[in-house]
């Protein structure tokens, strides 16, 4: 059984992740599993067309259940049927293996020139759930930023010289952990700038 008494001490101001967030998790997550699964099963054509199939049920269940549509999500959901519709009508697979790599461009420099115009962007999509320090902000910004261009090159390195299968792979049991500890990483830097 789960202690709750820590819930309540304001000296330990840990991130909740309740079923909220899980379900989120889950929401984006579950397309890139079921992209890897039919992709293990019959090949990259078919699991693209159920990566995109699994893409607009997320954005759906997104809407739904929680009555709005993340911005990257949006956009991950734009791009992953146009370029999965690419590659399945052209029967050409380096259209849906470019897609990460222009998502996370757009994403880095998106957050980098929010920061050139004195706007970090993440400022307004987490003010809400994190109040920061400007210094915070702008550091939180700028590590974003890069790890999202270090990750576009890493896309390209490795669909460039590793199999198909093997570039599936690396999305879902690389990408994923790889992101999920960067963001495990950031919540020192959160704690120091957080405002009381």
């Amino acid at each position: 059984m789960t202690d709750k008494s820590s819930d309540t001490n304001p000296t330990t101001p840990e991130p909740e992740f309740d079923g909220k967030q899980l379900l989120k998790l889950l929401i984006e997550l579950g397309p890139l599993v079921v992209f890897f699964f039919v992709n293990s099963k019959v090949d990259i054509y078919w699991g693209t067309g159920a990566f995109v199939v699994a893409t607009i049920a997320a954005l759906a269940a997104s809407k739904i259940l929680f009555g709005r549509i993340p911005v990257m999500l949006w956009i991950s959901g734009i791009l992953v049927t146009v370029f999965g519709g690419l590659t399945i009508w052209m029967q050409d697979d380096r259209f849906i293996k470019v897609k990460p790599t222009l998502i996370y461009t757009l994403s880095g420099l998106t957050l980098f020139m929010g920061l050139y115009f004195k706007k970090p962007l993440f400022k307004h999509v987490l003010g809400e759930t994190l109040k920061l320090t400007d210094e915070g902000w702008h550091k939180l910004t700028v590590r974003w930023a890069s790890f999202f261009l270090i990750l576009a090159v890493m896309n390209e390195v490795v669909w460039r010289s590793v199999s198909t299968d093997t570039w599936v792979s690396f999305k879902l049991f690389g990408i994923f952990p790889l992101t999920l500890l960067f963001a495990i990483s950031q919540v020192s830097l959160m704690k120091r700038h957080e405002l009381p």
